[in-house]
């Protein structure tokens, strides 16, 4: 039988272009739900925006899980797919600033457009092999995207009741059938992908908090709003050393034993649950460097106060729950966990008495002395492997 005519014409273990364009758009996203924490920083605006980033990271997790295990999907077939999918993310996106308001409709119809999507290429991909169910496929985006197409004809609070509700079912059906479906699934799997594409989603959410540095900056241009960006470049790249220099490798290490080992719960944990905290903590900080750029002088808000500290401690702690969950022995991690995770915690304190300027400066501090002790560790270990 001829072969069709583009199968096999894209290198299923690399990320293709068409997804790191689809990822300007989910981070426009981030940044849109992100907006009220720049603007008027509160414990309300940090709990919507996790509620509502929730949904939206589910979905880009399962289309990130469903192109990795379709190798057969051509570039072509790739490239309709994101731009499908970005037309969707660009309708949250419009929705995101008033998804809790009036655009609460455009913001379901986004929602509902995703799963709509993914039950077409599950069907695609597990329809006739066996992969998954017919049921399983159509309860976990079949059945969730009418909840959230219904939720548009429903009154407030309700459809966030049920937008909660879908997105709790999709959790559900995937943890309690996932040995139903994971060794086909798992044969397909690939592990380069996998790392290499968290690894460039993170990239683009810190160039969103440079972004948002920057804005923030040429607003307020004044010297002090300088030098406290250059400390938030300092943060910022602090970060980025932390996981591109040590996270994306051990990433990578880590899927290879978790998929040797079968362990569906260990990858389930590393690719889907985790990662959604270290980029919603990423994001928080970019909101608490904004205002922080803005006004300088005065005391940070107490909920940028805890975004800025809290969210470099939810990155360093879920970097140390990875490296658990991928075998590193406990006494390994807490060696660089426990100063990387306490010291922001009582920088979250500190930043209710201090000016935020000074607040960014303790930060830098802390993530300029992680990185330090990292790399004087790495330094250690290698000098050890040539002795």
């Amino acid at each position: 039988m001829r072969a069709p005519l583009f199968a096999g014409d894209r290198d299923p273990s690399r990320v293709h272009w068409m997804e790191l364009f689809f990822d300007l758009i989910f981070v426009a996203l981030v940044g849109q739900l992100a907006h009220g924490l720049h603007a008027h920083p509160s414990f309300a605006a940090l709990g919507i925006f996790v509620a509502l980033f929730a949904s939206v990271w589910w979905s880009w997790v399962n289309l990130t899980f469903t192109v990795n295990v379709s190798p057969d999907l051509t570039r072509r077939g790739l490239s309709a797919v994101m731009l499908t999918a970005m037309l969707a993310v660009g309708a949250l996106a419009v929705a995101a600033p008033e998804a809790v308001g009036d655009r609460a409709w455009l913001f379901a119809a986004g929602n509902a457009g995703l799963r709509l999507l993914l039950l077409g290429m599950w069907v695609r991909v597990a329809w006739g092999n066996g992969v998954a169910s017919r049921v399983r496929i159509l309860a976990y985006n079949g059945a969730t995207a009418l909840l959230w197409l219904v939720s548009i004809a429903l009154p407030h609070p309700i459809d966030y009741a049920v937008w909660a509700f879908a997105v709790v079912l999709e959790i559900v059906l995937m943890t309690s059938t996932a040995r139903l479906w994971s060794g086909s699934a798992f044969s397909r799997l690939n592990v380069e992908h996998l790392a290499e594409r968290f690894g460039l989603l993170v990239i683009i959410v810190l160039g969103e908090s440079v972004l948002s540095i920057v804005t923030a900056t040429s607003e307020a241009w004044t010297v002090a709003a300088g030098v406290t960006a250059v400390l938030g470049l300092v943060v910022t790249a602090g970060l980025a050393w932390s996981f591109f220099l040590y996270g994306v490798e051990a990433m990578e290490v880590g899927l290879e034993r978790l998929l040797a080992a079968g362990d569906v719960r260990g990858i389930r944990d590393t690719v889907g649950f985790l990662p959604f905290l270290l980029v919603a903590g990423v994001t928080a900080i970019s909101g608490a460097l904004a205002s922080a750029i803005a006004h300088p002088g005065d005391t940070l808000a107490p909920a940028s106060a805890a975004s800025l500290g809290g969210g470099i401690a939810l990155f360093y702690l879920t970097n140390a729950f990875i490296a658990r969950r991928f075998g590193d022995p406990w006494r390994a991690v807490l060696r660089w966990a426990v100063p990387a995770v306490v010291l922001p915690v009582l920088l979250v304190f500190a930043g209710l008495g201090l000016p935020g300027g000074v607040c960014v400066g303790c930060a830098a501090a802390v993530v300029v002395l992680v990185v330090a002790a990292a790399e004087a560790g790495a330094r250690r270990r290698a000098r050890a492997a040539l002795a």
